[in-house]
């Protein structure tokens, strides 16, 4: 059972809640004989609070300017955020800065991409003083826990998924300007966040796992917005029920929900976790104070819970096992309705045929990544297979342990040899299941995966070629059900299974002997490899003070995913070519977006080098002449560029290339109803692309160009409302918004990008 409370709440000594109330003050003092309590105190009383305290560096709570302890980055992001820093004046990395190559430890075929960049990357760790770690070794999150939080700290992760609440560390993951930021010794500057309390109360059953509680709080926060930009603190007497793995596989799933980070109070078990690292200076016990004021709460019983699964293509689409398999024309149904709404009519789509003899048989099985691949989900997986076997059909089940010291423990105490004796396929730490790059089912297919989403493209399939695979988000232990039933859906609940659970050990030699640790070395003797494939950013000239905009693409879906903006996968070959990348923008969701795109800066380069505009785009005459009808125009002095309106865009992962491709094919702007993340809006603003905000109904269409007059005057004179016109509809003119933005944000937008911004 999982509630939302309408308003915000106290909670007493972590377990008493006091719903707000026009006499909840006078209960709260009641109760703890505190007589000057008062909501604004009791606020601070939040473990959020405390830490975002410590690490602000403004006179201000409610505009923070954040410093982390800690970044982290794998290698789809941290050549471009170095080739940034560099750009910007970076010498050295000013605080302990780990490169993990977890994301593309294939050796692609097409070149030798992966180990240029990867050797791009431990050449920059040992000139500016930073920590790699090599491929095979550990997925970037595995690492951040065994090696990298500390209790009270904040780390910064130019991924999504860096949540490290259950251990005591406030993660954020954001896209690359934002870590740039960190390198140049800037902050990140947000305005005090609200605090949401997620109350865990009961025990799980037997057989469900922690990917079934996140996926069962997903569902209940994620379409509602209840915590989106939030932070999430989890408390409650049901932690100490949880293990440490436990609460790492729903932490990491927060990421789905949409808020901004999340912490947990941290215990002995926690303490035990850092003593197992050999690192047991960085635990300290956590906890709201005896009164902490919350701007919500999600109640969640423990022992409520079922064994989940999150239907394509959202991990928010959830069901109970049980009433999928009771209702399986029904759901299925709903599913391939929902389809047509994501993939349009590009591809035939349809799961029905999956239903065998009255139950649902998929073809794949996956445990990975930083959700699956725990020593606790792999353990209970293989005693739910052990004596069993996964079958000589269609199904095939592959497991990727999260970490070489966890794959050694499973290893030595046999738990491997169970897995692989069932017919299991064994990998080394990877993310690739997670976004597309590794166990690509079949055409058709159906997938089910404890990794952390389902979105559309993330299996690997290409639906502007006719391809379509699904992925269905599902816990480790009902994947080994399913497994040891042959591919027919099975609940973890079903199987007749005692947990061994055996005591984990870390061995710390291999870190010891492979990952490179210069941190606070810098060597500025090294020379930066660089292979052909790592391409510097081009130039990006300022905002002019007028701007023309083309409309080139209009997304009507309700939600846009970074994927779908620039898809995963086969992109990664070029993730550190700007302009190689750029040409998959949008390839998924609208093919002739980059073709459009380019026509429009073909236009803009001619304006910067002299030439005649309206030659390399005829129909720019008449909307010149139609400009002028209202306007004195000055055409030398007026930036040509493209825009995008998408509903709600940048739902997903937090690659700042969904922003750095539309800008490097010459995109000014974004056009939404809102922004589904804080950090897709903060990277539109770091690569110098206006964020606006259409409230009301669409006034334009694709194809439309849209005349803005003075828009620099607006964002230094902090304008809340903007004119615009719609140029070839007799100059219709509708108001955009641009949101609250920082001081810096403003310059950044003023010169062009975050580069130039900090290059001079």
């Amino acid at each position: 059972m999982i509630k939302l409370y309408d308003k915000g709440v106290y909670l007493l000594n972590n377990n008493e809640i006091i719903e707000d109330s026009p006499q909840a003050i006078f209960a709260v003092s009641q109760k703890l004989g505190i007589d000057n309590i008062d909501k604004e105190k009791a606020r601070c009383g939040t473990m959020a609070y405390k830490i975002l305290k410590s690490h602000n560096t403004s006179s201000s709570m409610s505009k923070l300017k954040i410093k982390f302890d800690k970044l982290i980055s794998h290698d789809i992001t941290y050549v471009g955020i170095i080739q940034t820093a560099r750009a910007s004046g970076l010498e050295k990395f000013p605080m302990p800065y780990v490169l993990t190559n977890c994301h593309n430890s294939l050796c692609a075929v097409g070149g030798t991409i992966n180990e240029d960049d990867h050797m791009f990357g431990l050449s920059s760790a040992k000139r500016y003083g930073g920590i790699y770690v090599p491929a095979h070794q550990a997925v970037i999150h595995q690492y951040a826990r065994e090696m990298m939080t500390e209790v009270g700290s904040m780390i910064l992760g130019s991924d999504s998924h860096t949540r490290y609440g259950a251990l005591g560390t406030m993660g954020i993951g954001e896209g690359g300007p934002e870590l740039v930021k960190q390198l140049l010794e800037r902050t990140y500057d947000i305005p005090m966040p609200k605090v949401v309390a997620v109350y865990l109360t009961g025990t799980p059953r037997r057989g469900v796992g922690p990917q079934d509680i996140a996926l069962a709080i997903i569902k209940a926060v994620f379409k509602n917005g209840y915590v989106n930009n939030k932070i999430m603190e989890f408390v409650g007497d049901g932690i100490k029920k949880l293990s440490m793995d436990y609460r790492i596989g729903i932490d990491v799933m927060t990421t789905e929900t949409t808020c901004l980070s999340s912490i947990w109070v941290t215990d002995d078990e926690v303490m035990e976790y850092y003593k197992i690292h050999n690192r047991q200076k960085a635990f300290k016990y956590l906890k709201p104070e005896q009164a902490a004021y919350y701007d919500g709460m999600v109640y969640v019983d423990l022992s409520e819970i079922k064994p989940m699964i999150a239907m394509p293509f959202h991990p928010s689409n959830a069901y109970t096992i049980d009433e999928l398999n009771a209702n399986l024309y029904d759901i299925l149904d709903e599913v391939e309705k929902n389809a047509l709404t994501v993939l349009g009519n590009k591809v035939k789509y349809t799961l029905k045929d999956k239903i065998r003899n009255g139950k649902l048989y998929v073809e794949q099985g996956t445990i990975a990544g930083c959700a699956g691949g725990s020593y606790e989900n792999i353990c209970d997986a293989a005693d739910i297979l052990s004596g069993k076997n996964i079958g000589a059909d269609e199904f095939s089940l592959s497991v990727y342990p999260a970490s070489q010291p966890i794959l050694m423990e499973l290893v030595k105490n046999g738990t491997m040899a169970k897995l692989i004796a069932s017919g299991a396929s064994i990998r080394t730490a990877f993310c690739g299941p997670c976004f597309g790059a590794g166990d690509t089912p079949a055409n058709n297919a159906l997938s089910i995966r404890h990794t952390t989403r389902n979105f559309p493209n993330r299996e690997g399939s290409k639906i502007t070629n006719g391809q379509i695979a699904s992925v269905a988000l599902m816990d480790a232990r009902s994947i080994a059900a399913t497994a040891a039933n042959h591919g027919y859906l099975t609940s973890a609940e079903d199987i007749d299974v005692k947990f061994g659970r055996p005591r984990y050990f870390y061995d710390s030699r291999i870190y010891d002997n492979r990952v490179y640790n210069g941190a606070f070395k810098p060597d500025t003797t090294v020379e930066i490899r660089k292979g052909p494939g790592i391409v510097d950013w081009p130039k990006m000239p300022e905002l002019t003070n007028d701007i023309i905009l083309k409309v080139v693409s209009v997304i009507l879906d309700p939600v846009t995913t970074t994927d779908e903006l620039i898809p995963s996968g086969e992109t990664s070959s070029y993730r550190s070519n700007p302009i190689g990348l750029a040409e998959y923008t949008l390839s998924r969701k609208d093919p002739e977006y980059v073709g459009r795109a380019k026509a429009v800066q073909k236009a803009e380069k001619a304006r910067l080098a002299g030439n005649d505009i309206t030659a390399s785009n005829p129909e720019l005459e008449n909307i010149y002449s139609e400009i002028s009808k209202k306007f004195t125009i000055d055409i030398d002095n007026t930036q040509i560029g493209s825009t995008i309106y998408a509903v709600k865009p940048g739902d997903g992962s937090a690659r700042e290339q969904a922003a750095s491709c539309q800008k490097v094919l010459g995109g000014l702007a974004n056009i939404a109803k809102e922004y589904a993340t804080k950090r897709y809006r903060s990277n539109l603003i770091n690569w110098g692309m206006l964020p606006f905000i259409l409230d009301g109904d669409l006034p334009f269409e694709k194809n439309d160009y849209l005349f803005i007059k003075d828009i620099r005057k607006a964002i230094q004179n902090k304008e809340s409302e903007i004119k615009v016109y719609i140029v070839n509809k007799d100059m219709k003119e509708f108001t955009l918004t641009l949101g609250e933005l920082t001081e810096d944000e403003r310059e950044i937008i003023l010169k062009g990008c975050l580069i130039n911004y900090y290059s001079g």
